[in-house]
Formats: structure tokens, C-alpha cells, sequence
């Protein structure tokens, strides 16, 4: 599986059509937001759930170098994914989501 790598001001952000091709690859619950962010909601029976996938999803953010915002709740997860350094969607986020779903349910 690929790594995400270090992104710079140069790092070139994801064309329509590459953001296209790479949301085909995800789980269907992910959406591509105005060409800026990957958002996904996750639901679960209750808030320990919610929170046991947000320290698993943290876990693999700090290994990859790559931070999503993430909100908690009782029964919800809401993930946020975006490159901060470029204003917008890069591999790096399309990798990290990759990983994310690789951890099933939700």
C-alpha cells in the first residue's frame, strides 16, 4: 500500500478528473467536497465505538504524517480530509482514506 509523502507549496493539487478516478477506488461513503476535502460520516451504536475508530484512524494519521480533522460524538464520526499545506485534495489524501477504510465497519 502507498505512503504518504511530505507535501510543499509545489505539491500539485488533484485535477476533477484525478480526483474522480481516485474516488472510484474508496468505500462509497466517502464524498468529494468542491474539489477541497474528502469528507465521511461514520455511524455506530454508541459514543465508545465512535471513539475507538477515531484512535485507530488517529494511529494511522500519525504514522503516515498525514492529520485529518476528525469530530466525536455519540454515535457518530465525521472525518475530514484535506492537504492544509495546498489548499486542497492531493494523494495524500486519497491514501490516507484508503487506509481508513481498510479498517472496516462503520
Amino acid at each position: 500500500m502507498q505512503r504518504c509523502e511530505a507535501c510543499t507549496a509545489e505539491t500539485p493539487v488533484l485535477s476533477p478528473q484525478e480526483i474522480e478516478t481516485l474516488h472510484e477506488q474508496l468505500d462509497g461513503g466517502w464524498h468529494a467536497v468542491d474539489g477541497q476535502k474528502l469528507v465521511r460520516h461514520f455511524r455506530f451504536k454508541n459514543f465508545a465505538s465512535a471513539f475507538a475508530r477515531a484512535e485507530g484512524i488517529a494511529a494511522i494519521a500519525e504514522s503516515e504524517g498525514h492529520h485529518p480533522e476528525m469530530t466525536v460524538g455519540w454515535g457518530h464520526l465525521d472525518v475530514e480530509l484535506t492537504t492544509h499545506t495546498v489548499s486542497g485534495l492531493t494523494r495524500n489524501d486519497f491514501i490516507l482514506a484508503a487506509k481508513i477504510d481498510a479498517l472496516g465497519g462503520g
